[in-house]
Formats: structure tokens, C-alpha cells, sequence
């Protein structure tokens, strides 16, 4: 198998760390906030105000669960809209009160239900792109595990997007992919290959700004990757306060748009 398909295994290993453990390890008073205002709580999508190194920031991340219990009770991490309506209102909030807003991306997808497509999926993904797209403050974007099409993509705009060593970020699945063009997921594997999913992959096409060394692999140690993680974060977050708040919209606007130039049919 290649590199590329160990990277989506060990992004779906069972033993991985998950959003809730980050935020156990690095933040602190971390308070979390409920609701999208308008339909209900969606717990694929986790938010709330925290400090991180003594300073204030919000943070958002989408929590797949571990138990069978638990990854029922979050959806496997997969949002319905109201979810990203939530992510919205929060950093609204944060940008009413000058806080850094911190993401951490880890699902396969936004729910496709009939329900989800009814409420406006799609629409909600937009809107939530759209909002941090123009967002006046700083944001900071980690992929924790697995970053799947526009489920992960709505929470991922950011100033500085990380991913860790041994996480994917891609538009679609490799078994998706492989149904479409060959038929069958059994083709996954060189699915993976050609969507170039795994980080080194992305750093190397420019849709990254750092790769997070997980040493032996976070689902062996996480103490070590946690530790390299806060530091990133922490310089990251010094950098992007220093900069005037239009100087960040203006770089991050032009990040985006330089997505279509960065990658082209032929890289796919």
C-alpha cells in the first residue's frame, strides 16, 4: 500500500485523539456554547469560549466520539446544518469581542440525510464559508484526523491552516472517489493516490502552512504531538495578532483565490 493510504488509516485509527481530548490538553476554562438559535443543538459541531496560554479565544471543532454511545451521540462527527449555523453564530461572537477563533476539522463529511438537505446542508456550508471568509479576526484552522469536502471546508478558512503529519484533507473520500471512477471502493487505495490527500501532499501544493510532526503517531503518544501542536498554535496566534486586522482579510482573500492557480485538473 502507499504512503498516501497509510495516512487515511491512521487518520481513521480508532485510538487517534479527538477535538475534546485537544481541547482537554490545551486549553483551559473552556466554556461551551449550544445552539444554532433557530432549529437545535447539533453535537457534531462542539464550540465555546476558552484561554489558550492565559489569553482568550473561541474554539470549534467537530467531534466524531469514541464509544458507540458517544459517536451516535455526535453523529460520527458528521454536522447537520444547524451545526454550521452554530460555528457562525460563534464566531460572530467572537468577532464582536475581538477574540482569535481556533478550528479543529476531524469528519468525514456534513450529513447527507434527507433531513440535513431539507434544512439547507448546502446553503449552510456557504454561508459558513462566506462568514469566515470576512471574519475580522485572527483564525487559526488544525486537521486533526480526517477532513472531508465541504463538511470540513466550512470551518476551514483561516489564516493559517495545520494539519497534523498523519491526518488527510481532501474533496471527497478515497472510497468515493474510487466508486465514481472505477466502480468500486475497492480502488481506494490508488483513489488516495490521486486525490494527493495526505499532508505532505497538500504542504508540498501549498494548501497548508505546516505540517504538525506526530513522532511515532498521535494514536501511540499524543503528549508529544499536543506539546508541538500548543507551540505551533501559540506562535501562529502571536504572529496574526500583530497584524492589522486588514492586512489579514486581504492575505486571506487572496489565499483563496489563489486555490484555482495552486491546483489545476492536472494535479488531480
Amino acid at each position: 500500500m502507499s504512503a498516501v493510504w497509510d495516512s487515511v488509516s491512521l487518520a481513521r485509527h480508532a485510538k487517534r485523539p479527538l477535538f475534546l481530548d485537544y481541547v482537554g490538553q490545551l486549553f483551559t476554562e473552556f466554556d461551551e456554547l449550544h445552539g444554532d438559535r433557530a432549529f437545535a443543538d447539533d453535537r457534531a459541531v462542539i464550540g465555546g469560549l476558552a484561554r489558550f496560554n492565559g489569553k482568550p479565544v473561541l474554539i470549534i471543532g467537530q467531534h466524531r466520539g469514541r464509544s458507540t454511545r458517544e459517536r451516535i451521540a455526535h453523529n460520527f462527527g458528521m454536522a447537520y446544518p444547524e451545526g454550521y449555523r452554530k460555528a457562525i453564530r460563534l464566531v460572530k461572537l467572537a468577532e464582536r469581542f475581538g477574540l482569535p477563533v481556533m478550528t479543529f476539522i476531524d469528519t468525514q463529511g456534513a450529513y447527507p440525510g434527507v433531513g440535513a438537505e431539507e434544512r439547507g446542508q448546502a446553503q449552510a456550508i456557504a454561508e459558513s464559508i462566506a462568514t469566515f471568509s470576512s471574519l475580522k479576526t485572527p483564525i487559526i484552522v488544525t486537521i486533526i484526523g480526517e477532513g472531508g469536502s465541504g463538511g470540513a471546508l466550512a470551518i476551514g478558512v483561516g489564516d493559517k491552516v495545520n494539519m497534523l503529519q498523519n491526518s488527510i484533507y481532501s474533496v471527497i473520500s478515497p472510497e468515493g472517489c474510487a466508486s465514481i471512477l472505477w466502480k468500486t471502493a475497492e480502488k481506494a487505495p490508488e483513489a488516495s493516490d490521486a486525490l494527493k490527500l495526505n499532508a505532505d501532499n497538500l504542504y508540498q501544493l501549498g494548501l497548508i502552512d505546516h505540517i504538525v510532526d506526530e513522532g511515532e503517531g498521535a494514536h501511540i503518544d499524543a503528549k508529544p504531538v499536543m506539546k508541538n501542536l500548543q507551540q505551533l498554535l501559540s506562535e501562529q496566534l502571536d504572529e496574526l495578532q500583530q497584524k492589522p486586522i486588514d492586512e489579514l482579510l486581504e492575505q486571506r482573500y487572496a489565499r483563496l483565490k489563489s486555490f484555482d492557480s495552486t491546483v489545476g485538473l492536472d494535479s488531480v
